[in-house]
């Protein structure tokens, strides 16, 4: 019995110890988890390390990368992978054991060179922000070894090549930008996998070609900018089919046709900028139901008929850019009455009869330039602070009038013979964006150009021997400067101080010589009688013709009548760089295709306008000098500066 009870307490014992034990292990591995945390693995550091060393960028340890560990401080803590003050900037996902790279972010830090090859092996990316560098070099096949990417941004780079069409495979993608790059061919036909995309931005990328028509699987698409790249044939019927589109930009592109009737189904749609389509005539009827529209515009586009008489229904419209069109009728009052609607610009139609009585508050950046608007003007345009461009209509300018009338009003109208008696002038030389400047080379004065102007805005100089017309936008800028300053010296030119400034515009720039007398003007003369090259500076010892004809043929170019022969800014910007020849088809430079110059009454304009959207182009004015036959002599000039010629 005793020693029975003795095994009994014994097996106890060691049943105790065992357990004790046990527990022991339990908590040793406990303590071991919480002091030893997960890690990146050896080839994630390896690779992030390397493309950081070839880039001449480190990861910052007082941030993350904290005592070598990558995956560490903000990488793996609350800190959003957007803010701002983190930058280089890893975001890593981890379990028990191991962590990923997830998230990387080298956004606007002058990195320069190619992509390394590293890049391509972290495949547990899902978001990659690469903007705003110097990245040079093709974007590789090899990118489609990341399918879990959702967010890729590469644009505003040096990027070339062909688009790889291996991004096909990243079928899980929602964003994808490649804007502002110099990409080369045409859009892969595979990007029509991308199912699940909603945001596409390929602006100013280089692309060219007509849209894959397997982009009518894009059905989540809710964004495409696609503007300033040389998209030809017709806008594809079935974007109208994309029915979640909310914002969408065809801008500068060489569409042709007419806007698509199935756009009236995009019922969502809430930004819509579509502009410069030729060979075809469309109307406003699509816009029916797009009743949630806050940004519209539809810029020379040969857009016919009436503005619709339900326009006061778009009660979130803050833009709209009907410009450079055929509308014809008149301007729906209700239109003027929108309570949101804040910039409207409706010049170079054929619109008839008198301005709206009244007018929101709100609404403060009106151009109704190059109609046929007549009639009294109301009291409202003496309003404080309104920016409104009336040059080329027909108002009457009775004394009653006179008092709300803006300066130098009566000047710009088509009928109304501006004051020019004796003397007629025979030159122009304007300091544009500048004060007046004596140049010290031949004493020629150039007046001041340095009044401000904004969206809508002209400006006739006190003397009215010329006037500036100021009419666009840049973006959803504001605050926008319509000059621009430089304190660079231009060696060899003892006037290099004219050169420092210059007005800027985001739509149309006009410069008017008001009863400057008709004749050969110098630098057209010189031109078609192939003497261009003497419009260079004669106190230039040396300089290359051919660069000389280049520049004075894209000049020319620019101030086209037709607003389908002026080249976009990048385009012009090409051509001065000899990426492409100088386009030879170069008419008399003149003001638009429904004007002529009075067989009495000289009639000076320069008349730019921009065909992109809001992706830093801009149309400029030097400073000018322009002058006449000196053979000729001075006349009265008493008739309308302007005559219509149907």
């Amino acid at each position: 019995m005793a020693g029975s009870a003795i095994s009994v307490h014994a097996l106890a014992f060691w049943q105790l110890l065992c357990f004790f034990f046990v527990l022991g292990l339990v908590h040793m591995a406990r303590a071991q988890n919480q002091t030893s945390n997960p890690t990146a693995p050896p080839s994630e550091v390896s690779a992030l390390n390397s493309i950081f060393s070839k880039w001449g960028i480190s990861a910052p340890s007082n941030q993350w990368n904290i005592s070598g560990e990558l995956c560490s401080g903000a990488a793996i803590d609350t800190t959003r992978f957007v803010d701002t003050n983190y930058n280089p900037f890893i975001k890593c996902k981890c379990d028990a054991t191991t962590c990923h790279i997830d998230q990387l972010k080298v956004f606007s830090l002058s990195v320069g060179g190619v992509i390394p090859d590293e890049l391509w092996t972290l495949t547990y990316l899902y978001n990659i922000d690469l903007r705003q560098n110097y990245l040079t070099g093709t974007l590789s096949p090899s990118i489609g070894n990341l399918t879990l990417l959702q967010y890729l941004s590469v644009g505003t780079n040096s990027l070339s090549g062909q688009v790889p069409k291996e991004l096909g495979k990243l079928t899980d993608l929602r964003s994808l930008a490649f804007d502002m790059n110099n990409f080369s061919g045409s859009l892969p036909l595979e990007l029509g996998n991308l199912t699940k995309l909603e945001q596409l931005y390929i602006a100013s990328s280089g692309i060219s070609g007509v849209i894959p028509s397997t982009f009518s699987s894009l059905q989540n698409l809710q964004t495409m900018w696609a503007s300033d790249i040389d998209l030809t044939g017709s806008i594809p019927e079935f974007i109208g089919n994309l029915s979640n589109l909310k914002s969408l930009r065809f801008q500068g592109n060489s569409f042709g046709g007419a806007i698509p009737s199935s756009f009236s189904k995009l019922t969502l749609m809430e930004n819509l900028r579509i502009s410069d389509l030729s060979n075809g005539s469309s109307s406003l009827a699509f816009l029916k139901d797009m009743k949630s529209l806050n940004v519209l515009i539809l810029r020379n586009n040969n857009i016919s008929g009436v503005i619709p008489s339900n326009i006061g229904d778009y009660r979130s419209l803050s833009q709209l850019d009907l410009s450079f069109n055929n509308l014809t009728g008149q301007i729906p009052d209700s239109l003027f009455n929108l309570s949101s609607l804040s910039y409207l610009f409706l010049g170079n139609n054929k619109l008839t009869g008198p301005l709206p009585a009244q007018k929101s508050t709100s609404l403060l950046n009106v151009d109704l330039s190059y109609n046929e608007l007549s009639g009294s003007v109301p009291s409202w345009i003496s309003q404080q602070d309104l920016q409104l461009n009336l040059v080329a209509n027909n108002f009457t300018t009775e004394s009653s009038n006179n008092r709300v009338l803006p300066s130098g009003f009566s000047c710009l109208q088509r009928n109304f013979p501006c004051y020019r008696n004796s003397p007629i002038y025979y030159n122009l030389s304007i300091k544009c964006g500048g004060p007046q400047i004596t140049s010290r080379i031949n004493q020629i004065v150039y007046e001041r150009d340095n009044e401000a102007l904004g969206p809508a805005t002209y400006y006739v100089t006190g003397t009215k021997r010329w006037a500036v017309s100021n009419v666009g936008r840049f973006g959803e800028n504001n605050n926008a400067l319509y000059t621009s300053n430089s304190s660079s010296q231009i060696t060899d030119n003892l006037d290099s101080d004219l050169f420092q400034t210059a007005r800027i515009s985001a739509g149309s720039l006009r410069y008017y010589g008001l009863g400057l007398e008709n004749g050969n003007y110098n630098a057209w003369h010189l031109y078609e009688s192939n003497h261009a090259v003497e419009l260079a500076d004669a106190n230039l010892s040396e300089f290359n013709e051919e660069e000389v004809k280049q520049v004075i043929g894209v000049a020319l170019l620019c101030t086209q009548t037709s607003p389908q022969l002026r080249p976009s800014m990048s385009r012009a910007v090409a051509m001065l760089s000899g990426d492409i020849e100088v386009s030879s088809d170069i008419s008399r430079p003149g003001y638009l295709t429904d004007w002529k110059l009075d067989e009495v009454t000289g009639f000076i304009t320069t008349d730019t306008p921009a065909s992109k959207d809001e992706y830093s182009h801009y149309s400029s004015c030097t400073n000018t000098s322009i002058a006449t036959d000196p053979n000729l002599k001075p006349i009265n000039a008493t008739r309308p500066m302007l005559q219509e010629d149907y």
